[in-house]
């Protein structure tokens, strides 16, 4: 065959092939996309799709609901923040919106909506709607709705009535009936309602503050300033702040416990510090299963040996940060300049030597940058390991999302996550320069 046109048809070939690849690549990765698209069920995603839920969501996690609960087996009337018992009204110091009388009473749920408790049934006036009745009994509720009229979203079954208002919501049940309406901010989270400093604004606490006078005559105002919100039962600043330490803490022990044990294994498992080649490819291997499985099977794994706690927690990142850190300190051993240590080895000095002052030297800034790096990173997933083994602020968080109500709780533990994160970013990023690059960093 001619030369030239051997060179033009291994030059067609060779067009044909960047074509076909052009074109099969992105049809390859439209086939995957349609695939996912129908095998997670998207439409039928976006068809369960609930507006009306993501919206009272997003309002529970910056307000809170005042709840006005009648059971109606004993006709007992409580009002509480959230419908916690810890942040129930005590008597005379209900919200001037709700008037309790006996059995009975009258809730402005605002918006010219009103509402009355009459033992065992509720009727709620809503405003170019009509009045909705309903009765709870043991064998049903019975429910009155007016005619026509453009009115709240309801939800109604035998034993369940929900009646979605503006600002507020009615729920009646066999046994219940509940009225609560929302607030914006965050109530109880400086003092309680048996506090002598709840209610009372900025300027009038400093006032207290720097004053004489005692309103609780066995402490200064101060204290009890820094007590009532240190100890709030509902909030639990006490207990939350010690939950923050227990996950960096977790976060700590499990990233530099791993650094300090990898470190001399790593000389084991690199190239041209280790002479046995079993031995290096043995560690290299239990570095890879240590690595392959996840932290969170880790936490599950040692939480079902050794039971739930911190300790718990911080094994678990020890063990998967000892696989990932014997990969990185080996790799950056192989990758050494031979120059400095041939400079310390003409000295005279020993193995041990050589490692002290050609080895550690190049390492150990890449080595801290690295460890620095997965403990900013392990403060992270150590709140989701502590949701696991029930220690640090996971355990706050997943008890706020379990209990279905607390959202701005979750909200609150959420916002202290992000500040540790930024806080841990800032710290590591100023100790990795101090480190690197000495004291005019």
């Amino acid at each position: 065959m001619d030369p030239l046109a051997a060179r033009c048809a291994a030059a067609d070939r060779l067009f044909a092939r960047r074509r076909l690849l052009g074109i099969g690549i992105p049809a390859l990765i439209l086939a995957y996309l349609a695939y996912v698209f129908f095998a997670f069920d998207v439409p039928g995603l976006a068809a369960r799709m609930n507006p009306d839920n993501a919206r009272i969501l997003l309002a529970d996690s910056y307000s809170y609901k005042t709840h006005v609960t009648q059971d109606t087996r004993s006709g007992r009337i409580v009002v509480a923040v959230e419908g916690d018992a810890k942040g129930a009204y005590p008597p005379g110091m209900l919200p001037d919106w709700v008037d309790i009388d006996g059995r009975d009473a009258r809730v402005d749920l605002g918006n010219g909506q009103i509402a009355e408790i009459a033992d065992g049934s509720v009727a709620v006036t809503v405003p170019g709607f009509g009045e909705i009745r309903a009765e709870s009994t043991l064998r049903g509720i019975r429910v009155q709705l007016p005619e026509g009229g453009d009115g709240p979203r309801i939800s109604q079954s035998d034993t369940l009535l929900v009646v979605y208002l503006d600002g507020a919501r009615l729920t009646v049940t066999r046994t219940r009936i509940e009225l609560f309406r929302y607030f914006l901010g965050w109530e109880l989270f400086w003092f309680t309602l048996d506090s002598p400093y709840y209610g009372k604004s900025l300027p009038e606490l400093l006032r207290l503050a720097l004053s004489d006078e005692r309103i609780e005559p066995e402490k200064s105002n101060l204290r009890g300033i820094f007590e009532g919100f240190w100890y709030n039962r509902v909030w639990q600043h006490g207990e939350v702040a010690w939950a923050l330490f227990e996950t960096v803490l977790m976060a700590f022990i499990g990233t530099f416990g791993a650094a300090l044990i990898v470190l001399p294994l790593a000389f084991l498992a690199a190239r041209g510090f280790s002479p046995a080649r079993l031995a290096r490819f043995g560690l290299r291997r239990v570095f890879d299963f240590l690595r392959g499985v996840d932290g969170l099977i880790w936490t599950i794994v040692l939480s079902r040996a050794f039971g739930p706690g911190p300790m718990t927690g911080a094994l678990a990142i020890l063990l998967t940060e000892i696989g990932t850190f014997g990969k990185l300190f080996s790799e950056a051993l192989e990758n050494l300049d031979e120059k400095q240590q041939e400079g310390v080895r003409s000295t005279g000095a020993n193995a041990l030597q050589r490692c002290r002052f050609g080895v550690i030297p190049q390492i150990m800034p890449v080595l801290m940058s690295q460890v620095l790096y997965y403990f900013e990173s392990n403060t992270r997933s150590a709140t989701i390991i502590g949701a696991i083994v029930g220690g640090g602020i996971g355990m706050f968080l997943t008890q706020a999302i379990n209990s279905q109500k607390d959202w701005e709780k979750v909200a609150y533990y959420i916002v202290l996550v992000v500040i540790l994160v930024m806080v841990m970013d800032s710290f590591s990023g100023w100790l990795r320069r101090k480190l690197i690059r000495g004291a005019d960093a």
